[in-house]
């Protein structure tokens, strides 16, 4: 009884990210937004990679693509690129300090947006610009908290 109210969690905390990702905000606060979902999912595929994986990161990254308006499949393919990557070094990432994980996931961050750009400019045209580098900072320096917070509930659920 206690397994599904569990996974359940997590679910709950990929359905706030992509409300969070989703967030009506001003333009000039909307270019620096960190990638949400992409974190959540960082997290739990760190702290949990037998249950969150390459295909939950394909899903959510489906479910971005339809509420944001993107190409479909170009954030589903960006976040299960991202997360196999974390997924297949998750036991030399958890050993580093919070603040060194913020660095590579930063790393990781600018690798989904460069993915994303990429993509964007072979399907649709679009040209690099420096903004687009923003919620890899911001991504980076939410890291931190999000972990903190994530940890957390995870231990206090005893989620496992």
């Amino acid at each position: 009884m206690r397994k599904p109210q569990r996974l359940g969690f997590i679910y709950l905390s990929l359905f706030v990210a992509l409300l969070l990702t989703v967030m009506p905000m001003p333009q000039i606060v909307k270019l620096a937004r960190p990638d949400w979902a992409l974190l959540v999912l960082m997290y739990w595929t760190l702290a949990l990679p037998q249950r969150v994986s390459v295909i939950t990161a394909f899903f959510t990254g489906f479910i971005v693509d339809v509420l944001v308006g993107t190409v479909l499949g170009v954030n589903a393919l960006a976040f299960s690129v991202v997360i196999f990557v974390v997924a297949q070094h998750h036991l030399k990432i958890r050993n580093f300090a919070v603040v060194q994980q913020a660095l590579l996931l930063g790393l990781l961050l600018a690798l989904y947006q460069l993915m994303l750009f990429w993509l964007s400019h072979f399907l649709t045209g679009v040209y690099f610009r420096p903004q687009y580098l923003w919620p890899v900072l911001t991504g980076m320096l939410v890291w931190p908290w999000l972990f903190w917070l994530l940890r957390r509930y995870r231990r206090q659920l005893k989620i496992q």
